[in-house]
């Protein structure tokens, strides 16, 4: 059972939401986050917990395929129930004591990078999952490199405490070496990785004792415990625990709010979501340390305030969200003004109107009318057929925000169409896809409209084209692989260099951007030194996938 829409009934603001002061006063309620992770590390589980702890669901799912549970709530799509991966992005909005909760679950698989990156374009602090067993991995790494360079927040929480991993302190030692990160943990286990018997509150002392529910289904009950009745229970343990954290405040690795918002520091909490342990912990320390929305800067890098007119960007476009409605849905992150359902707004892109009539709130593929919003949230607008990733949306007063960039595809396929009597439904589908930014639609005149060259940063980009161009459009597609791997953006000069040349050509991308494609590194190398004069740029730095 769901529990949906976000409880207002408690605003500071309330009657006076539409006010300077008011605005103000709801966007310090927010607070947008996403949780990245490496594949496996229990990314899903960790979103679906996090609903189970905040009372809007009675009972969490894992993914499926573990244990025979239902699939999560924010895995909507039939790939991902059946794979049991996350392969895009959800949202999840609910309340939290008084905090409205913007919860964005992202792709775990590196093949959906791109998603991601589209999603840390939305929030305002991330959650790192690590698995105690693997700390750190490649996938994990990348997306941090994200967070640093959009300057945001990161809390860190430490998973699967209740299988076997590695020691704590060898874990945080990791974090600050690899990532130049300080660790400040908030709470301690006591027990080693696969034994976890409860969580030290570092600051305090306190100690809680967890008892699982059957299946993890339901919230985990909590104990508070004396101090000397755990080191009358487990000696050994509590001695282990008591001399990790005095050597934690040996070093000053206490809590400083002023690092961790400057993003040279994270707050560290250890559990298990798979069990709901430290779940409602983590929760707590998001609504408590998480920023709130700031002003945002729009393209020429001017500071947007929180209470000016409404204006936001749009970071993802998807449809097929829900079998009962083949509408198609454009995520709008809320950066400044009241948003009220039914205004009429200007997309900057075209300089045309934009009517709100159907907007929504989103909890993974369930949805409701949403009345109004305020800076940090996430609203759903409906049929929005006009409107792709960066896009920006404002009230009054021209306003820009900067585009969301596109990676560098490294996999290439042409797409055709395999029954001929579906043609019209697949360059529906293909644009559609193509829309949303699923995948990157190239076109040549060589191949014409009826054989698009289909662009992905991984080769699972290519599964989700096929599976939903047969399920949502009926209009099943044949893919034959090109032999390329690199892409640069060049021009006309380009496009006329290339034509007399083997094992490269020009593509031009549905933005009208030239992509040259090489099959390897030396091809582009010894084509590059050919023509010196011709541009050759690279697109996106490979942030989250070299």
């Amino acid at each position: 059972m769901v529990s949906q829409g976000v409880d207002r009934s408690e605003s500071p603001a309330a009657g006076s939401a539409g006010s300077s002061s008011g605005i103000l006063a709801e966007a310090q309620r927010r607070r947008s986050f996403a949780v990245i992770s490496h594949p496996d590390a229990g990314k899903s589980t960790l979103t679906e917990a996090l609903a189970l702890h905040a009372q809007v669901i009675d009972s969490a799912g894992a993914v499926h395929g573990k244990s025979g549970r239902r699939g999560v709530t924010s895995d909507w799509m039939e790939m991902e129930r059946q794979r049991g991966i996350s392969v895009s992005s959800a949202v999840l909005q609910f309340s939290y004591r008084d905090a409205v909760i913007n919860l964005l679950d992202t792709p775990g698989h590196g093949d959906f990078s791109e998603d991601t990156y589209r999603v840390l374009a939305a929030v305002d602090a991330a959650v790192m999952l690590l698995d105690a067993a693997k700390g750190l991995e490649p996938q994990t790494l990348k997306l941090f490199d994200v967070c640093r360079s959009r300057k945001i927040p990161v809390l860190t929480f430490v998973n699967k405490w209740d299988r076997p991993g590695r020691e704590p302190l060898e874990l945080l030692d990791e974090v600050e070496q690899r990532i130049g990160l300080r660790p400040m943990p908030l709470t301690w286990p006591l027990g080693i990785a696969g034994e976890l018997k409860g969580l030290i509150e570092v600051a305090t002392g306190e100690y809680t004792k967890f008892t699982r529910a059957a299946g993890g289904a339901t919230r985990a009950s909590a104990e508070v415990v004396a101090p000397e009745v755990v080191a009358a229970d487990e000696p050994q343990f509590w001695s282990t625990a008591q001399d990790e954290i005095a050597l934690l405040e040996e070093i000053g690795a206490q809590f400083d709010e002023k690092e961790f918002l400057a993003g040279t520091a994270t707050p560290v909490l250890f559990g298990a979501a798979l069990s709901n342990i430290g779940v409602a912990r983590l929760l707590d320390a998001l609504v408590d340390l998480a920023p709130p929305p700031s002003e945002r800067e729009d393209a020429e890098g001017r500071p947007r305030a929180l209470d000016t007119p409404l204006s936001g960007l749009i970071f993802k476009v998807q449809a097929g969200m829900d079998r009962a409605h083949r509408d198609r849905m454009a995520f709008l992150r809320i950066n400044s003004g009241r948003f009220e359902r039914g205004m009429v707004l200007t997309h900057a892109a075209t300089g045309k109107p934009f009517a709100t009539k159907y907007a929504q709130a989103v909890f993974g593929n369930q949805r409701t009318t949403v009345e109004e919003a305020f800076p940090g949230d996430i609203v759903g607008l409906v049929n929005a057929n006009a409107l792709r990733p960066g896009d920006t949306l404002y009230a009054s007063g021209p306003i820009e925000y900067p585009a969301i960039p596109s990676f560098a595809p490294e996999h290439f396929s042409v797409a055709r169409c395999a029954d001929a009597g579906k043609t019209k439904q697949f360059r529906k589908g293909i644009e559609q896809l193509d829309g949303e930014g699923v995948i990157q639609v190239l076109r040549s005149d060589r191949r014409g409209d009826q054989a698009p060259v289909l662009a992905a940063v991984g080769p699972l980009q290519f599964d989700v084209v096929a599976a939903r161009m047969e399920s949502e459009f009926n209009a099943p597609i044949r893919l034959e692989g090109l032999p390329y791997q690199i892409a640069r953006v060049t021009d006309e000069a380009g496009e006329a260099a290339l034509s007399s040349q083997s094992e490269c050509e020009v593509l031009t991308r549905s933005d009208g951007v030239k992509l040259a494609v090489f099959s390897n590194k030396w091809r582009m190398d010894v084509v590059i030194r050919k023509f010196p004069d011709v541009t050759f740029a690279p697109l996106l730095a490979g942030t989250v996938t070299d």
